[in-house]
């Protein structure tokens, strides 16, 4: 709301009772044992309302469209339990709530001055909504199958870590960075896709109701016959990238063509999305001096590549020990089933997210750190 300028004119204030008129007045505001009973009203009411909203929210993901979230599993799988059974939880969890509220409420005194009664009050329902949100993140991962709850990543550093030249970071003088793993010290991976050839609804809907970062690295080619499902994934904060148009192996590509591969698809993707890409992945993991220097040229940043590869039934680790380390970067396909990938995009997150979580690592942001 626009604030108002010293010039415009204001309305012109009644004049205020007097003393003896503001005696009445004063008679008459509620005293601290009826600002309690509507404090306890207050309470019991939103309390209600949040294990209410945390039972019912899960169970409508809406109906599935070609480019955007989908449903969750069809009901009979098992993460989906039958509706009788969440009715009686529902109404159970309720009553609980209701009961809680009234008995911490029924408890404060009478007296209590208005200033600490407010606090308790913000506090007791502050402690609601955390719990409703808890309980709405561990629905979610019940019903897409999830071994345990995923990790929360950590807020963003307030300085993104210095890509110098060492270990997991190769530069040249001038140049974008090579990014194997991101110099830090948080127990943080981070999830990219590639390509775009699969445009998966269920995969969109279980990433946007899990709340999973990830990166999408797109070539024009693949992705073009949809750009809708991708914006669709921007919306719940998944970044779009740069992939080149056709996806070919830049150590044999002249000064013209890639600036073509490079360059053009930066600019679809700003047409496309609404954002120009910083951060450009080279087809098969190959670049050259040169194509570093051609995508400087016109916004790129950096080039992450990646220390594992996921897929639907296993992962593949670069390195012997076969754990996650602190800024791994994981890749991953929009792929649907075929050859060597053996079941579906949500598989291929589930296993992600779980292989992550029981390491004890959460999936962050990319961006943020780079």
């Amino acid at each position: 709301m626009p604030t108002p300028s010293s010039s415009t004119p204001r309305t012109p204030r009644t004049p205020g009772p007097s003393p003896a008129a503001d005696t009445r007045t004063r008679t008459r505001r509620p005293g601290p044992g009826r600002r309690h009973r509507r404090s306890l009203a207050a309470l019991t009411a939103l309390a209600t309302l949040a294990v209410g909203c945390s039972a019912l929210h899960p169970q409508d993901p809406g109906p599935a469209r070609t480019s955007a979230p989908a449903a969750p599993p069809a009901a009979g799988t098992p993460a989906v339990q039958a509706a009788p059974a969440q009715a009686a939880q529902l109404a159970q969890a309720q009553a609980q709530a209701a009961q809680a509220a009234q008995a911490a409420l029924a408890a404060m005194p009478a007296a209590r001055p208005q200033a600490a009664a407010g606090q308790e009050l913000n506090g007791r329902l502050a402690a609601a909504e955390h719990q409703a949100s808890v309980q709405q993140a561990v629905a979610a991962a019940q019903r897409w199958g999830l071994a345990a709850l995923p990790l929360r990543a950590p807020a963003p550093p307030a300085v993104r870590p210095e890509l110098a030249d060492g270990p997991g970071v190769k530069r040249l003088p001038g140049l974008p960075p090579v990014v194997y793993r991101v110099p830090t010290s948080d127990k943080v991976v981070f999830l990219t896709v590639d390509d775009g050839a699969e445009k998966d609804p269920q995969f969109a809907a279980m990433a946007a109701e899990l709340g999973v970062p990830m990166s999408a690295f797109l070539s024009d080619y693949l992705a073009r016959s949809d750009y809708g499902y991708f914006r669709g994934l921007q919306a719940h904060g998944v970044t779009l990238n740069n992939h080149t148009l056709t996806h070919p192996d830049l150590r044999r590509l002249g000064p013209d063509a890639l600036q073509h591969e490079i360059c053009d698809q930066q600019d679809h993707l700003q047409q496309e999305s609404g954002t120009r890409p910083r951060l450009f992945r080279p087809p098969y993991g190959e670049y050259t001096e040169a194509a570093l220097r051609t995508a400087a040229s016109c916004g790129v940043t950096a080039f992450p590549l990646w220390n594992e590869e996921a897929f639907p039934d296993h992962l593949e680790w670069r390195y012997a020990d076969q754990v996650f380390h602190p800024g791994d970067i994981v890749l991953t396909h929009f792929r649907a089933p075929a050859g060597d990938w053996k079941g579906t995009m949500p598989d291929m997150l589930r296993r992600v997210i779980d292989a992550a979580t029981a390491q004890g690592f959460a999936i962050a942001r990319l961006e943020d750190y780079l």
